[in-house]
């Protein structure tokens, strides 16, 4: 069934690249294109959003999560003397 999928989708990759180089032959491009729209009248509403404009709300505080061990640099020394 991977055999299959593979050689499909090989299959397809190869036969759109050869369309690709066929539609690019004759393709021949200007250097330079100019539109003008002197004529026409373009009309229209400025599009917005319906409603208010709700500001950023602040940020909650919260405490942190993280809690110094008061006991922690005592039992460090401990654990150096243990060495």
């Amino acid at each position: 069934m991977r055999t299959f999928a593979l050689i499909a989708v090989l299959g397809l990759a190869g036969a759109g690249a050869a369309y690709a180089q066929e539609a690019g032959d004759n393709t021949v491009y200007k250097s330079k294109t100019v539109y003008d729209f002197e004529d026409d009248n373009v009309e229209g509403d400025l599009q917005r959003p319906d409603g208010e404009l709700v500001s950023s709300i602040n940020r909650a505080r919260h405490e942190s999560l993280i809690e110094i061990r008061k006991d922690f640099i005592p039992e460090m020394l401990k654990s150096l003397e243990d060495i």
